[in-house]
């Protein structure tokens, strides 16, 4: 069986990427907020790279 990847609908804030992340990776959403906080932060890439997934990423139905 595949795993995919999608947008949370339920751990949602912005657009359910973060959520979605989280949810493929089993791991508690909020971490993995605060690593692309700390990545927009530290080199400036996360904002830009949010908005890619935001738009790759399909929402999950």
């Amino acid at each position: 069986m595949v795993k995919k990847i999608y947008r949370s609908k339920k751990n949602r804030i912005i657009g359910g990427v973060c959520g979605g992340i989280g949810e493929y990776l089993n791991v508690d959403p909020v971490l993995i907020r605060l690593i692309w906080v700390i990545a927009a932060l530290m080199w400036g890439t996360g904002i830009l790279a949010y908005l890619i997934a935001l738009v790759i990423i399909p929402e999950k139905k």
